[in-house]
């Protein structure tokens, strides 16, 4: 009976659990949705990479929202099971509350390893995979940038300008800037096309001159048509991953040996060793937090819906467990600045817990 009560109750979590982390992700995911729209086509990217690019930074919101709303999960099932009397049924299966709270807590490390797996793996896997097609593709939304009268230099060593864009598509008076290294060539044409299709993207451009400036050496010829190739434009949007987007066995193998070590694109270095250290524990040690907050949150069933001051009590409550939330987020930043914030780092969570499960223990003895 104890096991049947117990699925039911880890059930009614993770139904609560899993609806609320897909609303709440898909909320935050078309709100960031907006800002990468902005990020990604204006350096010249089309729709296909935008959704693309956004539906791969997914992962990463789940996990930063996924301990808050299994926080909420918790606290609103306990609530219900309390309103509606459902609690006392393991009371009187003969289920102590701290052995509910040890069930809890053996629970909740199902949802711990899981928060560090995404963290570790999934979500930086996932925003590399973001960096790495950003990277490999293309300018594929060259038409829409055009604009009459502004200088366009979506693209790494180019710079266009067009002064007329007719109705028909074409372009009139037509300058383009090109530097490579130490060469540099400027067009100009009175008139031009852009010419697309499944084998090559150009610009035509008609009746105009080249210049090309070498080593302070200048060439000028004029032409009656010549094609621009767009084909292999590459963005200037940031190709090197960030720490973020790292594999974590990279960042420790970084962390255990800085000196000395590059991985692809990415160089271990003594300046990187503060964000290396806290990003690690963010992965690796934040998710113990989970299994705090439901230490605090299984104080709920020490409180009953009769007494007088009950809302005021889960509410209180809710405060405490949203500020030790918040204090996880906020006091990571600081473990990358010595080696005295960083054993305080990892000393306070399980003093809170110490601390928290004796007072839980000592309540549900008079309870």
């Amino acid at each position: 009976m104890k096991k049947l009560i117990y699925r039911k109750f880890y059930l009614d979590i993770s139904a609560f659990f899993l609806a609320s982390l897909v609303i709440a992700g898909l909320i935050v995911w078309t709100i960031q949705a907006v800002n990468y729209f902005d990020f990604v086509t204006e350096d010249g990217h089309g729709l296909k990479i935008y959704f693309y690019y956004s539906i791969l930074n997914f992962p990463k919101i789940i996990q930063r929202i996924l301990p808050f709303i299994f926080f909420l999960s918790i606290f609103y099932t306990i609530i219900r099971y309390e309103i509606k009397n459902e609690i006392f049924i393991f009371w009187l299966n003969g289920v102590s509350k701290i052995n509910f709270l040890n069930k809890l807590l053996i629970f909740s490390l199902v949802y711990m390893i899981f928060q560090i797996f995404l963290g570790s793996y999934i979500a930086p896997l996932s925003k590399l995979e973001a960096r790495n097609y950003l990277k490999n593709s293309n300018i594929d939304f060259f038409t829409s940038l055009i604009k009459e009268g502004k200088f366009i230099n979506v693209t790494k060593g180019l710079t266009i300008f067009i002064d007329k864009k007719k109705n028909d598509g074409s372009f009139e008076n037509i300058f383009l800037e090109e530097n490579k290294k130490q060469n540099t060539k400027m067009i100009y044409a009175s008139s031009g096309i852009l010419v697309e299709d499944k084998s090559r993207k150009v610009l035509e451009l008609f009746n105009g001159k080249v210049i090309n400036i070498k080593k302070k050496k200048i060439n000028i010829f004029d032409f009656d048509q010549i094609n621009f190739n767009l084909q292999n434009l590459n963005t200037k949007t940031i190709t090197v991953p960030k720490i973020q987007e790292i594999d974590t066995k990279i960042l420790l193998s970084c962390f255990f040996d800085i000196q000395n070590k590059k991985f692809d694109k990415f160089n271990c270095d003594e300046n990187l060793f503060k964000e290396i250290k806290i990003e690690l524990t963010k992965r690796l040690y934040k998710p113990i937090y989970i299994p705090i907050i439901v230490l605090f949150t299984a104080f709920l069933i020490l409180f009953s819906k009769n007494d007088k001051n009950y809302k005021t009590k889960i509410n209180f409550l809710f405060l405490i467990i949203f500020f030790i939330l918040v204090y996880s987020e906020i006091s990571v930043r600081y473990v990358g600045l010595s080696i005295n914030y960083a054993i305080l780092y990892l000393l306070i969570p399980i003093t809170i817990f110490i601390i928290g499960y004796y007072s839980f223990y000592k309540l549900s003895k008079n309870a």
